[in-house]
């Protein structure tokens, strides 16, 4: 038997594609024919320098040509302090109403030229959350609900954020508070009910974790309205957001006598609503149901759903609390009352 001895080439190694430099300010310079600082102040948006229009428009064309992008971590360090404004993610569900105002916020702390930036840190709470933040060196951070202490604000300004504002229901020492009164919320509602002539009020403790910090002051707020009235009965319905648990409520709804319920908001309201229909229950001959948000859906409902239509801070205006803290960061933090509350009747109650 012959044997043929072959050789096999050696396949030569893949040769990298040439890697493309990233683009810089000078790069910009030169394609637009002009100063490093002249590109600086442009794309920084500085408004200390006046520069023509044309100008204005030869260097952001250069920059898209180039597919230039400033450096915000450079431009940070120039400065002194970023431009980001972090939102830690609520550990809580948050609904339309709330998504809408953090929309307006954005927008309003963009036109103010910040960098909104939201934060997962679900599981992390008080000084721990703090310094996860802080390692991001924010020039501000919004805190939406409970958790944060003092050291905690403590620590954020001590890593250069110039402004720390909560939105909760405490103010907490050396931050900026918006406190919202969901007292307020129940007091309309229970009031409301009662004035219709309902003297057995249920009213809804949602039993999602985190949510304890709206319902219980909620909650508080019907006892408030209700606590001088000889003749009225107020009952704590706890209930989750499952189409079950509020199937096995709507089932015991005739042994509890209740002629009303408060259901927290319109969601838990129109979920609930539907499974008290489902058992026969009148609405609002039987019981009258009362939410609290205001929302679309709620006026689409056939009773159309009475509610609190609950007023929100205004993104704008607290995008220039924000902005007026970061510019002068020596001035005493500022506290303010928010989340105006009036009840919108309509036919479930």
């Amino acid at each position: 038997m012959t044997t043929v001895m072959v050789q096999i080439p050696k396949t030569p190694a893949p040769v990298p594609p040439a890697t493309r430099s990233v683009p810089t300010s000078a790069d910009v310079a030169r394609l637009a024919g002009v100063s490093r600082a002249t590109v600086s102040y442009v794309l920084n948006n500085t408004s200390a320098v006046r520069i023509s229009e044309p100008t204005r428009r030869r260097v952001h064309e250069a920059a898209k040509e180039l597919g230039y992008v400033p450096h915000a971590a450079a431009r940070s360090l120039r400065a002194g302090h970023s431009r980001m404004v972090l939102m830690p993610a609520p550990s809580i569900p948050v609904g339309p109403l709330y998504s809408q105002f953090i929309s307006e916020l954005q927008w309003a702390l963009g036109r103010l030229d910040y960098t909104v930036v939201q934060y997962g840190s679900v599981g992390l709470r008080g000084e721990e959350a703090a310094r996860a933040w802080a390692e991001l060196r924010p020039v501000a951070v919004l805190v939406p609900g409970a958790g944060l202490g003092p050291q905690g604000v403590s620590l954020l300004r001590r890593s250069g954020a110039r402004a720390v504002v909560t939105m909760g229901p405490e103010q907490v020492e050396g931050a900026h508070t918006l406190l919202m009164d969901h007292e307020n919320v129940g007091h309309c509602a229970g009031a409301h009910l009662y004035a219709r002539g309902r003297r057995r009020v249920g009213v809804v403790v949602p039993e999602e974790p985190g949510l304890r910090a709206f319902s219980l002051p909620r909650l508080a707020g019907v006892r408030r309205a209700l606590h001088d009235k000889e003749d009225a009965t107020l009952v704590e319905l706890p209930l989750a957001y499952e189409e079950q648990a509020a199937a096995k409520l709507a089932v015991r709804w005739r042994e509890l006598g209740l002629d009303a319920v408060f259901a927290y908001n319109d969601e838990y309201a129109m979920l609930l609503m539907r499974a008290l229909q489902d058992e026969g229950v009148r609405i609002p001959a039987d019981t009258a149901v009362i939410g609290a948000d205001d929302l679309l859906l709620g006026r689409l409902l056939r009773p159309r759903l009475s509610t609190v239509h609950i007023e929100l801070p205004s993104g704008r205006d607290l995008a220039e609390l924000v902005d007026r803290a970061v510019r002068e960061p020596g001035t005493a933090p500022e506290t303010h009352t928010v989340l105006g509350a009036t009840v919108v009747h309509r036919d479930s109650s």
